[in-house]
Protein backbone atom coordinates (compact mmCIF):
# COMPACT_ATOMS: atom_id res chain seq x y z
CA UNK A 1 0.00 0.00 0.00
CA UNK A 2 1.61 3.30 -1.07
CA UNK A 3 0.59 5.21 2.02
CA UNK A 4 2.04 2.70 4.43
CA UNK A 5 5.22 2.45 2.38
CA UNK A 6 5.69 6.22 2.32
CA UNK A 7 5.08 6.46 6.07
CA UNK A 8 7.64 3.75 6.74
CA UNK A 9 10.22 5.37 4.51
CA UNK A 10 9.60 8.72 6.17
CA UNK A 11 10.17 7.23 9.64
CA UNK A 12 13.33 5.51 8.50
CA UNK A 13 14.62 8.77 7.00
CA UNK A 14 13.85 10.73 10.18
CA UNK A 15 15.55 8.08 12.31
CA UNK A 16 18.70 8.18 10.19
CA UNK A 17 18.63 11.99 10.19
CA UNK A 18 18.32 12.17 14.01
CA UNK A 19 21.11 9.62 14.54
CA UNK A 20 23.37 11.43 12.10
CA UNK A 21 23.01 14.89 13.59
CA UNK A 22 21.97 14.10 17.18
CA UNK A 23 23.82 10.91 18.19
CA UNK A 24 23.20 11.53 21.91
CA UNK A 25 19.46 11.20 21.29
CA UNK A 26 20.01 7.53 20.42
CA UNK A 27 21.14 6.79 24.01
CA UNK A 28 18.09 8.54 25.39
CA UNK A 29 15.75 6.56 23.13
CA UNK A 30 17.19 3.15 24.00
CA UNK A 31 17.77 3.87 27.71
CA UNK A 32 14.35 2.45 28.79
CA UNK A 33 14.99 -0.71 26.75
CA UNK A 34 18.49 -1.33 28.16
CA UNK A 35 17.64 -0.59 31.81
CA UNK A 36 16.66 -4.20 32.77
CA UNK A 37 19.91 -5.54 31.27
CA UNK A 38 22.00 -2.94 33.13
CA UNK A 39 20.43 -3.93 36.45
CA UNK A 40 21.11 -7.63 35.85
CA UNK A 41 24.75 -7.09 34.80
CA UNK A 42 25.72 -4.58 37.55
CA UNK A 43 27.84 -6.09 40.41
CA UNK A 44 26.28 -5.99 43.84
CA UNK A 45 28.33 -3.59 46.04
CA UNK A 46 27.14 -1.64 49.06
CA UNK A 47 26.92 2.11 48.59
CA UNK A 48 29.72 4.12 50.13
CA UNK A 49 28.87 6.67 52.80
CA UNK A 50 30.03 10.13 51.76
CA UNK A 51 31.32 12.10 54.71
CA UNK A 52 30.40 15.77 54.88
CA UNK A 53 33.14 18.29 54.30
CA UNK A 54 33.91 20.88 56.95
CA UNK A 55 36.49 23.34 58.18
CA UNK A 56 38.66 20.61 59.68
CA UNK A 57 39.44 19.07 56.26
CA UNK A 58 41.36 17.57 54.51
CA UNK A 59 40.59 14.76 54.88
CA UNK A 60 36.80 15.13 54.76
CA UNK A 61 36.32 13.76 58.24
CA UNK A 62 34.97 15.95 61.00
CA UNK A 63 35.64 13.25 63.58
CA UNK A 64 39.43 13.55 63.38
CA UNK A 65 41.29 14.26 66.61
CA UNK A 66 42.20 17.93 67.29
CA UNK A 67 45.80 18.99 66.70
CA UNK A 68 47.74 19.40 69.93
CA UNK A 69 50.01 22.44 69.84
CA UNK A 70 53.46 22.20 71.44
CA UNK A 71 53.82 24.85 74.15
CA UNK A 72 56.20 27.67 73.28
CA UNK A 73 58.99 27.89 75.84
CA UNK A 74 60.73 30.91 74.29
CA UNK A 75 60.93 33.77 76.75
CA UNK A 76 62.02 37.40 76.99
CA UNK A 77 63.34 39.00 80.17
CA UNK A 78 64.73 42.47 80.84
CA UNK A 79 66.30 44.07 83.88
CA UNK A 80 68.34 47.19 84.64
CA UNK A 81 71.57 46.61 86.56
CA UNK A 82 73.55 49.11 88.62
CA UNK A 83 77.33 48.93 88.25
CA UNK A 84 79.70 49.86 91.09
CA UNK A 85 80.92 53.47 90.74
CA UNK A 86 84.44 53.54 89.30
CA UNK A 87 86.88 56.16 88.03
CA UNK A 88 88.96 55.87 84.85
CA UNK A 89 90.01 52.30 84.16
CA UNK A 90 88.98 48.90 82.74
CA UNK A 91 87.17 46.51 85.08
CA UNK A 92 86.19 42.85 84.88
CA UNK A 93 82.49 42.60 85.79
CA UNK A 94 81.49 39.08 84.75
CA UNK A 95 80.82 38.00 88.34
CA UNK A 96 78.89 41.21 89.04
CA UNK A 97 76.65 40.58 86.04
CA UNK A 98 75.90 36.96 86.94
CA UNK A 99 75.30 37.96 90.57
CA UNK A 100 72.65 40.49 89.58
CA UNK A 101 71.11 38.11 87.02
CA UNK A 102 70.12 34.90 88.84
CA UNK A 103 67.49 34.51 86.08
CA UNK A 104 70.26 33.18 83.80
CA UNK A 105 69.95 29.80 85.50
CA UNK A 106 66.40 29.40 84.11
CA UNK A 107 67.53 29.36 80.47
CA UNK A 108 68.62 26.21 78.68
CA UNK A 109 69.79 28.12 75.62
CA UNK A 110 69.61 31.82 74.79
CA UNK A 111 71.30 35.19 74.38
CA UNK A 112 72.26 37.82 76.96
CA UNK A 113 72.50 41.36 75.60
CA UNK A 114 74.04 44.07 77.79
CA UNK A 115 73.65 47.75 76.92
CA UNK A 116 75.24 50.55 78.94
CA UNK A 117 73.13 53.73 78.99
CA UNK A 118 75.93 56.29 78.85
CA UNK A 119 78.20 57.95 76.26
CA UNK A 120 81.46 58.27 78.21
CA UNK A 121 82.06 54.60 79.07
CA UNK A 122 81.83 51.25 77.30
CA UNK A 123 81.45 47.48 77.44
CA UNK A 124 83.69 44.86 75.90
CA UNK A 125 84.60 41.15 75.92
CA UNK A 126 88.29 40.56 76.56
CA UNK A 127 91.02 38.99 78.72
CA UNK A 128 89.77 37.81 82.12
CA UNK A 129 93.00 36.79 83.86
CA UNK A 130 95.94 39.18 83.82
CA UNK A 131 94.95 42.63 85.21
CA UNK A 132 97.85 44.19 83.27
CA UNK A 133 95.83 43.72 80.08
CA UNK A 134 93.12 46.01 81.43
CA UNK A 135 95.66 48.63 82.48
CA UNK A 136 97.35 48.47 79.07
CA UNK A 137 93.97 48.85 77.37
CA UNK A 138 93.18 52.02 79.31
CA UNK A 139 96.62 53.45 78.49
CA UNK A 140 96.26 52.58 74.79
CA UNK A 141 92.90 54.34 74.61
CA UNK A 142 94.43 57.41 76.28
CA UNK A 143 97.02 57.52 73.51
CA UNK A 144 94.33 57.21 70.84
CA UNK A 145 92.16 59.96 72.37
CA UNK A 146 94.33 62.13 74.65
CA UNK A 147 93.17 65.08 76.73
CA UNK A 148 93.45 68.42 74.95
CA UNK A 149 95.30 70.57 77.45
CA UNK A 150 96.35 73.11 74.82
CA UNK A 151 92.88 73.46 73.33
CA UNK A 152 94.03 72.43 69.85
CA UNK A 153 92.25 69.07 69.32
CA UNK A 154 88.58 69.37 70.28
CA UNK A 155 85.78 71.93 70.15
CA UNK A 156 83.70 70.36 72.93
CA UNK A 157 85.26 71.15 76.34
CA UNK A 158 82.27 72.18 78.48
CA UNK A 159 82.46 69.18 80.86
CA UNK A 160 86.17 68.98 81.49
CA UNK A 161 89.29 67.85 79.67
CA UNK A 162 88.40 64.17 80.01
CA UNK A 163 84.88 64.44 78.54
CA UNK A 164 85.52 64.62 74.79
CA UNK A 165 88.19 61.90 74.92
CA UNK A 166 85.65 59.77 76.84
CA UNK A 167 83.11 60.15 74.01
CA UNK A 168 85.71 59.12 71.42
CA UNK A 169 86.72 56.06 73.45
CA UNK A 170 83.07 55.08 73.92
CA UNK A 171 82.55 55.18 70.15
CA UNK A 172 85.64 53.05 69.59
CA UNK A 173 84.83 50.41 72.21
CA UNK A 174 81.05 50.31 71.90
CA UNK A 175 78.10 50.43 74.30
CA UNK A 176 76.99 46.79 74.24
CA UNK A 177 78.04 43.14 74.25
CA UNK A 178 76.14 39.94 73.45
CA UNK A 179 76.95 36.62 75.13
CA UNK A 180 75.34 33.22 74.43
CA UNK A 181 73.71 31.26 77.27
CA UNK A 182 74.14 27.48 77.53
CA UNK A 183 72.49 25.43 80.29
CA UNK A 184 72.03 28.40 82.59
CA UNK A 185 75.57 29.76 82.25
CA UNK A 186 77.31 32.35 80.09
CA UNK A 187 79.08 30.51 77.26
CA UNK A 188 82.23 32.64 77.30
CA UNK A 189 85.61 31.27 76.34
CA UNK A 190 88.18 30.16 78.92
CA UNK A 191 89.97 33.50 78.94
CA UNK A 192 87.04 35.75 78.14
CA UNK A 193 85.31 38.13 80.51
CA UNK A 194 82.91 41.08 80.39
CA UNK A 195 84.63 44.42 80.77
CA UNK A 196 83.26 47.73 81.98
CA UNK A 197 85.52 50.56 80.75
CA UNK A 198 85.17 53.89 82.50
CA UNK A 199 86.61 56.86 80.59
CA UNK A 200 85.94 59.69 83.00
CA UNK A 201 88.47 60.63 85.69
CA UNK A 202 85.93 60.90 88.51
CA UNK A 203 83.57 58.14 89.67
CA UNK A 204 80.21 57.86 87.94
CA UNK A 205 77.10 55.75 88.55
CA UNK A 206 76.43 53.58 85.50
CA UNK A 207 73.34 51.58 84.51
CA UNK A 208 73.25 48.56 82.22
CA UNK A 209 70.08 47.21 80.59
CA UNK A 210 70.26 43.40 80.50
CA UNK A 211 67.98 41.59 78.03
CA UNK A 212 67.67 37.81 77.91
CA UNK A 213 65.96 35.99 75.08
CA UNK A 214 65.92 32.21 74.88
CA UNK A 215 64.39 28.87 75.73
CA UNK A 216 63.79 28.05 79.36
CA UNK A 217 64.58 24.64 80.75
CA UNK A 218 61.77 22.31 81.78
Amino acid sequence: MPFETNTRNTLIFLTIFILAFFPSAFHILIAPLSLPFDLLSAPFTPAKRVLPTCACCPPANCNSAPITQIPNTMSWFQKTLQLPSKSRGSYLITDEITKQLPELKNYKVGILHLFIQHTSCGLSLNENCDPDVRSDMSDALDRLAPEDRKGELYRHADEGLDDMPAHIKSALVGASVTVPITNGRLATGTWQGIWYLEFRSSKHARKVVATIQGEKGT
